[in-house]
Formats: structure tokens, C-alpha cells, sequence
């Protein structure tokens, strides 16, 4: 079984032990490491075991999984590291909330026996694929969690027209916009007001970021809807991301959306499910009123 490990390169002593941790139990494991080499490059003075196999990017579909070591926003890295491989990741929470990344460092031993065992299930994710007339973030134009249109800085409100399915929905005069997957549903999207969805849900959500006008509400809408975008703003630059990825650019640009035709598969361990992190993550149940 071949294991290759993902952590952004930013060394903390929580990663240096849960790394060092990680490794030793997938060799007891008799699994075959790999890290990434930016990756290896920054933590390898820190290694226990410092003789480390390493990979690129581009050798990702050679392995039976990838587990990652940081927080949501790590897997959210490798998103675009396996791309539509349909490797299977793992994500090792080392940072605060979790949504994605579930397994605490200490549970560790016991994920990687379950891992080498094959006692998981596969939790497939949607992701939104962006197309545009022009050029837009790279090469890999999708989002696990969110695409979003803003405005810059400081700068006035923008005006974006939205179409679903070529008819024309509302025009949003707003700081921006979220279009968010079941999975972003509990990321920027709900910090603005927009539904929770379970991830299972067939739906995407259009959340206007303090939309000027107050009868504007989130919409959730069919996952297989095709979106179309057009924005006017007075100062023509504006700010367009995927997930963690932004670009600025301007009121030329043509923005369509619409639903990936693959799938983002994390590990799931039983008794994990996104009811378990609702009570959790977000404290659900747990009002001591009642």
C-alpha cells in the first residue's frame, strides 16, 4: 500500500510530532510513505526517520490514498494536488474547526490501522467547475467549497446579474456573491446567512454577501443548474476565487458555473458522520437551556 503524506510547509511542533507519529504507524503498518516534496523539504531536519521517499504533484495517481496534516484549508490544497485522480484523502485536523479534516493527532495509531485495513467508507463530494471567455485561476478552475465574486478592498458595492439556466434570476447589488457546494455550506456561505446543506444534498447556494437591498435572501438551487454571471461596477476590477485561490479581474470577463463531472472522496471512519459534526464542531444539541 502505497501512502503518500500532504502538509503545507509551515513547521509547528504539533506537526513535527503528528508527522513523525504518522510515519511510524504506516511503516509498522508495512505501507510505503511518501511526502511531498515541498513539504519534506521544509521538515526533514525534524524527521525521526530522515530517509523519506518523496512525490510531485503529477505522481499523485499512483497511490492507494493521501493524507494531509494542517486543517480544512489543507485539504482544501488538495483538492487541486489530486485533482481527478480519485484519490481517496484522509485529513489529520491539526487546526480549529474540522468540517473535513476529523481525525485528531492522538487517534492517529488507530486511523492508520483502520486505514491499512481497508475500514473506511468513501465520502464523495461535489465540487463547482468555472468557465470563462478569458483565462481564469490556472489551470484547475474548481471549488470544493466556494466560488466567489467581490468586490476590492475598500472599493463601492458591485452589481452582478445572475442567470440560472439562461433565464435571467436577480441582479445583486452587494459586496459579492457565494456559490457554495453542500460541503462550503458550512464555511463562508453560512457565516453570511446562507442554509446549512448535508452533503448528500443535490443542490448548490447563491448567498449575496450584505446585499443592499433586503428582500434578497441565499436560494438554494438543483446541483446539475448551469449559472451564468455578468458583473458592472464603476471601478471594472473586482475579485474572483475558488476556494483559497483569488484573481483579480474585471467586468470583461464572462463567468459560467456549473457542477464538476467528478468527485472530491474523503475517508470517513465509522461512527463519523456530519451529524456527529454538527454537534461537535458547531455545538448543536448542546444549549444548555434545554
Amino acid at each position: 500500500m502505497q501512502i503518500a503524506i500532504y502538509s503545507r510547509p509551515k513547521i509547528s511542533p504539533e506537526l513535527i510530532y503528528s508527522t513523525n507519529l504518522l510515519i511510524s504507524e504506516l511503516k509498522k503498518a508495512e505501507a510505503e510513505v511518501f511526502l511531498y516534496q515541498p513539504f519534506y523539504d521544509k521538515i526533514k531536519t525534524k524527521l525521526t526517520d530522515r530517509n523519506q521517499k518523496t512525490f510531485e504533484k503529477g505522481d499523485i495517481y499512483q497511490f492507494s490514498c493521501l493524507v494531509t496534516l494542517g486543517g480544512d484549508g489543507t485539504i482544501l490544497d488538495a483538492v487541486e494536488l489530486v485533482k481527478r485522480s480519485g484519490v481517496p484523502v484522509l485529513g489529520i485536523n491539526l487546526g480549529r474547526l474540522g468540517f473535513l479534516a476529523a481525525i485528531a493527532p492522538a487517534d492517529i495509531p488507530a486511523a492508520v490501522q483502520q486505514l491499512c485495513s481497508g475500514e473506511y467508507t468513501i465520502d464523495a463530494r461535489s465540487l463547482v467547475a468555472l468557465q470563462s471567455n478569458k483565462t481564469a485561476l490556472g489551470q484547475f478552475p474548481f471549488a470544493l467549497n466556494e466560488c466567489t465574486i467581490q468586490k476590492r478592498d475598500t472599493s463601492a458595492m458591485i452589481t452582478i446579474h445572475a442567470y440560472l439556466n439562461g433565464e435571467f434570476l436577480n441582479s445583486y447589488w452587494a459586496d459579492g456573491l457565494i456559490i457554495a457546494t453542500p460541503t462550503g455550506s458550512t464555511g463562508y456561505s453560512m457565516s453570511c446567512g446562507g442554509p446549512i446543506l448535508l452533503p448528500t444534498a443535490q443542490n448548490l447556494v447563491i448567498t449575496p454577501i450584505a446585499a443592499h437591498n433586503l428582500n434578497v435572501r441565499p436560494i438554494a438551487i438543483p446541483d446539475d443548474a448551469k449559472l451564468h454571471f455578468e458583473v458592472t461596477h464603476r471601478d471594472k476590477d473586482f475579485l474572483l476565487t475558488l476556494d483559497s485561490r483569488t484573481q483579480v479581474i474585471n467586468t470583461s470577463f464572462e463567468l459560467h458555473l456549473q457542477k464538476a463531472d467528478f468527485t472530491f472522496n474523503l475517508i470517513r471512519f465509522k461512527p463519523e458522520t456530519f451529524i456527529n459534526a454538527l454537534h461537535s464542531k458547531l455545538y448543536w444539541g448542546f444549549d444548555k437551556r434545554n
